[in-house]
């Protein structure tokens, strides 16, 4: 292992040491130096082995200018950017890029002053405008390093990565074009076997850019645009190849280099020698093995072929709808089971006469007198009786008062009678209490179960059908966010319905926040689009961001609240809760009475309704399982509820009340009234709540209202008269006004808890 590490680290040194020799030798009109001192500071800045690439630098350095000025030019360089990288690895502070450029400059002082004492004309603004130009070029490196060594290569590049990346290679180009022996070019076998590479690996537009960019290399070089046209051609006549064997592409190649040479005469001198360099890059093309050519393309396809995957999530929707579809069905049947359960209770005439009979068998049964009572008096007894019973349920139990006096006057066992009617009414009354109990207890089990049925259900119908998968809009839409210098690690949009688009992608974190994403992504999916959910992605320094068609409507809501007078706790409460979709819920409740007990019972009831609502049940199983819960509780707590689930996409609000006061729809020019006549939570075993379905538009205001507000005024139309004189665009103000108002009706005191929840909806 130590052997191999070495070989790697002979193999880096030789490969720093060609690349710092080559772009010695890149120039600006050759005059200008400014890409080998700027390439080893951007090299170090990546954390490329320092003693590896400064010695590199020095060595290449030194050969391509082993004059005074060179050496020592060359030793500044190496010297202010290792003294100052140890200084800051000794107090472990990293070094910022302002200080990278500081240390650049100052490394190009003894250039500068060598250029000063030369004598020659415009020496100094040659060296000032290397050391500029080299400044802009190592921030160019940084930026395509950081992507490659801190990213990784399996991402795409973002514009500024890829004007990065072009200045490189075409300052490489600029430090090769020089390199020939007679007739042989070191840059066209290096082009020539890229060109042949990146055109087999890749889309062929990314050789013909790629060509165009070597070409500019040597004309900032030598401004002569000897090689551009051959390079472009050669990317040309590659290209229609690709899809053909390897060899179909080399033998292009080489005919190209031939027309250009022979024929065209696009070249100065072109000789047999001159084709060897597109021959040997030919050769070397072909024998390198297809297995790596295929793991290259990775770099160059990021996105791959994703219709395996694709179909394997829709397959997986499919079983998951037959399961959900499966799950609900047996959600459904236990659901009748339990009702099925549910004693029926028999009627109170019936239980009367149960007891009736229980009270005869127990005091008249050994009676001397039992057969002139029950034969001669039989129907006047019975009535006697019939009527102790209705007495006994109205009151609770009978007493000597009760008690006719004819049949005092002739039955010895007045006192039986009595104490029986009343032990056997109050047993009973436990009793039925305990089964009431037991089977409000088996209906909300039932309630649960088919309400558990019906989510399943829909979700089984949402995953039912197949999403529609659209690549080419992905690709479309990486393109778009790398021109504006968004890296795009990964995207799926898909249709979820006619109506709505979804997409998810994967982006930097230091991109997350940027507010074009959704425009972006909106113009090419051609509708509105908008950020619901942003989360951490399992890779650090990505976020993944979910957006989905933005809905028609958006809203806000205020709250204003005031406590009754003398009392330490409001019993009302509010919830404001977003559930799936582009759907809202907004909710008052109203404990019974005031104080920590009201307080209580409330958030209990909007505890219930906000998780009941966010796992997804209907309104109807929501209220009937508040209300048998809070029934179950020994104490009386009763709650009036006043909920609006309001519908983005369509403007429609539902309204479910139970015993609230009247609420409102107030816009600029009219208002509507959605009353409620019902008793609250808690009280009774069957809820039947008021439901209203209305449509809301831009600019209308939705109010909800505790009955501490609504009955410090004297009617539903007192309260809408007063709403329609304090129409405003900020709902806060609206909500305040109506609390104010509701105060100044009852002399200032609030003689209950009072809360008013506004909610504006407006268009976007």
């Amino acid at each position: 292992m130590k052997i191999f590490g070495k070989m790697i680290y002979l193999i880096l040194a030789i490969f720093f040491v060609g690349l710092f020799f080559v772009l010695e030798n890149a120039s600006i009109a050759g005059v200008i130096f400014p890409f080998s001192f700027s390439m080893m500071f951007a090299l170090v800045w990546a954390n490329q082995k320092y003693w590896l690439v400064c010695p590199a630098y020095l060595i290449s350095a030194i050969v391509a200018n082993h004059s005074l000025a060179g050496v020592v030019s060359a030793i500044c360089s190496a010297v202010f950017i290792v003294v100052p990288y140890l200084i800051h690895y000794f107090c472990k502070k990293g070094m910022s890029v302002w200080e990278l450029v500081i240390y650049s400059v100052l490394s190009q002082s003894a250039p500068i002053a060598f250029a000063a004492t030369s004598g020659e004309a415009n020496a100094v603004y040659y060296s000032v405008a290397s050391t500029l130009i080299g400044v802009v070029f190592m921030l160019g490196c940084i930026t395509l390093f950081e992507a490659i060594f801190v990213r990784g290569c399996a991402y795409r590049l973002s514009a500024i990565e890829m004007v990065a990346g072009s200045s490189i290679l075409m300052a490489l180009t600029a430090g090769m074009v020089c390199f020939e022996i007679n007739s042989f070019s070191f840059l066209k076998l290096f082009v020539s076997f890229l060109l042949l590479a990146i055109t087999y690996c890749s889309k062929n537009y990314y050789s013909v850019f790629v060509a165009a960019i070597f070409g500019l290399g040597t004309l900032i070089s030598t401004s002569n645009p000897l090689y551009l046209a051959p390079f472009m051609l050669w990317a040309l006549a590659i290209s229609p190849f690709k899809t053909y064997r390897k060899y179909f592409s080399a033998i292009a190649l080489i005919c190209c280099e031939l027309l250009i040479g022979f024929y065209f005469k696009l070249y100065p001198a072109f000789d047999w020698l001159a084709i060897l360099p597109t021959a040997i890059s030919s050769v070397i093309f072909m024998i390198i093995p297809d297995k790596i050519y295929n793991s290259v393309k990775g770099l160059f396809d990021l996105k791959g072929d994703r219709t395996a995957i694709k179909n394997v999530v829709n397959r997986n929707r499919e079983i998951l709808h037959r399961r959900l579809a499966s799950l609900s069905d047996v959600f459904g049947e236990m659901n009748k089971v339990f009702k099925s359960l549910v004693k029926k209770n028999l009627s109170e005439n019936e239980v009367k006469k149960l007891l009736r009979d229980e009270v005869i068998s127990r005091n008249c049964e050994t009676c001397p007198d039992r057969a002139r009572c029950h034969r001669t008096y039989q129907e006047e007894t019975n009535r006697v009786l019939d009527e102790l019973m209705d007495i006994a349920f109205e009151k609770g139990k009978v007493t000597l008062l009760d008690i006719p006096n004819y049949l005092n006057s002739r039955c010895g066992r007045v006192n039986g009678i009595i104490t029986a009617t009343n032990g056997l009414c109050k047993q009973y009354k436990s009793y039925s209490g305990m089964l009431s109990n037991i089977d409000t207890s088996k209906l909300l089990i039932a309630d649960q179960l088919g309400g558990i049925s019906s989510v399943m259900k829909n979700l089984s119908k949402e995953v039912d059908t197949e999403i529609a998968f659209d690549g080419k809009r992905e690709q479309k839409i990486v393109d778009e966010l790398l021109f504006n210098d968004i890296v795009c690690s990964d995207i799926v949009v898909y249709e979820k319905d006619a109506h709505t688009c979804e997409a998810s992608l994967v982006v930097r974190s230091m991109d997350a926040e940027q507010i074009k994403i959704p425009d972006i992504i909106g113009k090419i999916c051609k509708s509105k689009m908008s950020v619901y959910e942003k989360f951490p992605s399992t890779k650090p320094g990505w976020t993944t961001l979910s957006l989905k068609t933005a809905p028609k409507m958006d809203c806000v809501f205020a709250i204003a609240s005031q406590t009754k007078n003398g009392s330490s706790s409001n019993g009302d409460n509010h919830s404001v809760l977003r559930l799936d979709g582009d759907k809202f819920m907004f909710a008052l409740c109203d404990g019974m009475g005031s104080g920590e007990e009201a307080e209580k019972t409330s958030e209990v009831a909007i505890g219930l309704i906000e998780n009941f609502y966010k796992a997804g049940f209907e309104s109807d199983v929501v209220l009937s399982s508040v209300n048998k819960l809070l029934s179950l509780q020994k104490e009386d707590k009763f709650s009036a509820i006043d909920v609006c689930i309001l519908d983005l996409k369509n403007g429609l609000a539902d309204f479910i009340k139970m015993a609230s006061p009247a609420s409102i729809i107030m816009s600029s020019e009219s208002s509507k009234i959605i009353g409620s006549e019902n008793l609250p939570l808690g009280i009774i075993d069957k809820v039947e709540p008021v439901t209203k379905k209305l449509v809301v538009g831009d600019g209308d205001n939705i109010i909800l209202m505790t009955d501490g507000v609504a009955d410090s005024f004297a009617s539903d139309q007192a309260v809408e008269d007063f709403v329609k004189s304090c129409y405003s665009l900020n709902p806060q103000n609206i909500a305040d006004k109506i609390l104010e108002q509701a105060l100044a009706n009852n002399d200032g005191r609030a003689k209950d808890d009072m809360s008013v929840l506004v909610v504006k909806v407006f268009n976007i």
